[in-house]
């Protein structure tokens, strides 16, 4: 048999894991020296091709000098955190990722806690070395710095290193050496990561870490083989954490990876990670395993979401018109199947069964999930996102959940970011230069405040400044948070939008729509300079006579509108308004249409405070 060898990419999103991978499938004769290959092959969701991010922790499998190295590459953001810490499981040793100007980012610190936990050994990149603003020693530093300020231990501490740019497909163990290719860093997988320690002998056991659902296959399992072998149609049972029996039956498919493909085999030996399929209940975190086998494999259990956003059905005016798939049930369904395959995320039905409660890492994580939705041709309403809090087990103290925020800025606009996010009740706890005329700022702040703060920080550092946050504790509730200050421009009828309406209200506050887009009463078109909600009549058109007038007519000249994208929206809006969600637009709505009723609620409310 083969020597195996099984490794996760781990790295802060944007420092290039998938692109290395994209390198070493070239470099090991994966493809063809005269194929097509897309760029950031391993990216194969449309969504993932459009923002530029792994969402999904996807496997490949490279052959070297006979030794078959499986390769798994995570996700970068914090919000898919869920998808790495289960990939973990399944590997022997973890490349370590960094830029060679950010250096190590909030993600660096959360993925490579994880892997430190589990005492998997790193093999750290310094990549983008041929950045112009590259600061290779520093970085190592600061790299050497997180290892020994998360408890690693000697064996950890003493990393290799090497030095590389993934874009163009070399690395060298030493700045001086000239390479044009990636033999070093494979070389060094080879010696430095362990082979998988597993009892070929004893029965067949593997743990369930992803799960996926194939249009031929059905439901698809990822894992590694811990012990023994598996066989096509051996028949095995499954068992949850508790060593309770789910459901028994056949592997009817195994399949190995090899490059970017899946290839059956009749048999698969411990140490190496297949996929199956003949499972109908088992789901991740179970132990797939011969029949006498009793033991479950332990699992990491996964921190749990920190966010929650209500999807309902669209009951707009055009509700069912761009949509296919509009009733609470379909909605219904495609959440449950969501929730058994992505791990990171909870859904609660409501008591009446109208709406539903899905819970997750932050407005990116949800964000996806609509997206996904709506391209599959759902009609959805959606609400603002709201925070999960805890109890105190022995105080009985509201706790809230608080994020580190490490943001770099230009210097001139550290005083605006600061001023923000202390308003937002954020504290600093670290300021330092960065080179370059940039500040480094590390904040806590609860992630109450950071909803919605996004696009007004893109808007203070004029575009230039970049924000990571990431889930640090759940802390003691802060008080009350302004929100925004500004109230909305609500349509008060049903129509297509006229250009002459929209020209006349333009100093009224900033317009979100065109004209000639369709409105309703109650959609939200524009926001209100003040702060309060002010309702206007965007289809009121020039009345027309036959006397002719004296003078030319003003020529109308309409700002272009601001165009929000699916999570700016989802951050924007306020307790008493929605997202209408379908696959032609996105529009924002009062969560109550009708003004009377409207005005009604909020009076009731006053009272009631008083």
């Amino acid at each position: 048999m083969k020597e195996i060898r099984n490794v996760a990419i781990i790295a802060h999103v944007d420092h290039g894991k998938t692109t290395l991978i994209d390198s070493l499938l070239k470099q090991t004769g994966t493809f063809r020296s005269n194929q097509v290959v897309e760029e950031r092959v391993m990216d194969s969701n449309d969504l993932e091709k459009e923002r530029g991010i792994t969402i999904l922790a996807k496997c490949t499998s490279i052959k070297w000098n006979d030794i078959r190295i499986n390769i798994i590459d995570t996700p970068g953001h914090a919000d898919f955190g869920g998808e790495v810490e289960r990939v973990l499981s399944m590997v022997d040793g973890v490349i370590l990722l960094t830029d060679a100007a950010e250096g190590p980012m909030p993600q660096t610190k959360f993925v490579l806690s994880k892997a430190l936990k589990r005492g998997l050994r790193p093999i750290v990149i310094i990549n983008k070395v041929d950045r112009p603003d590259a600061r290779i020693d520093e970085v190592v530093n600061e790299v050497f710095d997180l290892f020994a300020a998360l408890d690693a231990n000697e064996e950890q501490l003493d990393f290799p290193i090497l030095y590389a740019c993934g874009r163009d497909g070399w690395c060298v163990t030493d700045m001086s050496e000239k390479s044009d290719n990636m033999a070093p860093l494979l070389e060094l997988i080879v010696k430095h990561v362990e082979p998988p320690k597993a009892d070929k002998d004893a029965p067949f056991s593997m743990l369930a870490t992803l799960l996926e659902n194939d249009p031929y296959l059905g439901r698809v399992l990822t894992g590694r083989i811990y012990s023994g072998t598996a066989t096509v149609n051996m028949p095995v049972k499954s068992i949850n954490l508790n060593g309770e029996v789910i459901e028994n039956a056949r592997l009817t498919k195994l399949r190995t990876f090899e490059g970017i493909e899946r290839v059956p085999v009749d048999v698969a030996v411990a140490g190496d990670i297949i996929s199956i399929a003949g499972m109908t209940t088992t789901s991740v975190a179970d132990t797939i395993c011969d029949v006498l086998v009793t033991e479950p494999i332990p699992s990491t259990p996964i921190d749990p979401p920190t966010m929650a956003i209500t999807f309902s059905v669209n009951d707009s005016p055009f509700a069912g018109t761009e949509g296919t798939k509009v009733t609470s049930r379909m909605i219904r369904d495609r959440l449950m199947a969501e929730d058994e395959t992505n791990v990171a995320i909870t859904v609660k039905e409501s008591a009446d069964g109208s709406s539903y409660e899905v819970g997750g890492r932050g407005e990116l994580q949800l964000g996806v999930l609509i997206e996904t939705m709506r391209r599959e041709g759902f009609e959805l309403s959606v609400s603002r996102p709201k925070v999960l809090f805890r109890k105190d087990p022995q105080t009985g103290a509201l706790l809230e959940p608080i994020e580190e925020v490490v943001i770099d800025v230009d210097d001139e606009f550290c005083g605006i970011v600061v001023d923000k996010i202390s308003q937002r009740k954020g504290e600093m706890t670290d300021m330092r230069p960065s080179g370059g005329g940039k500040t480094r700022i590390l904040f806590l702040a609860p992630s109450r405040g950071l909803i919605g703060y996004q696009s007004e920080f893109l808007t203070d550092t004029r575009g230039t400044g970049v924000m990571n946050r990431l889930y640090h504790s759940h802390g003691p509730y802060k008080g009350e948070i302004l929100g925004r200050r500004n109230g909305s421009l609500i349509s008060t009828d049903k129509g297509e939008a006229v250009a002459y309406a929209i020209f006349n209200l333009q100093e009224r506050g900033t317009m979100f729509i065109n004209p000639q887009e369709k409105v309703y009463a109650g959609m939200i078109v524009g926001e209100n300079s003040r702060d309060q909600d002010l309702e206007i009549n965007v289809l009121k058109g020039k009345q027309l006579t036959n006397i002719r007038a004296a003078g030319a007519d003003e020529a109308v000249r309409i700002i272009p509108p601001r165009r929000l994208s699916l999570e700016d929206m989802i951050s924007y809006i306020n307790d008493d308004e929605l997202v209408e969600v379908t696959p032609k637009s996105l529009r924002l709505r009062k969560r109550i249409l009708d003004s009377s009723e409207r005005r009604r609620v909020t009076r009731d409310k006053k009272k009631a405070a008083e």
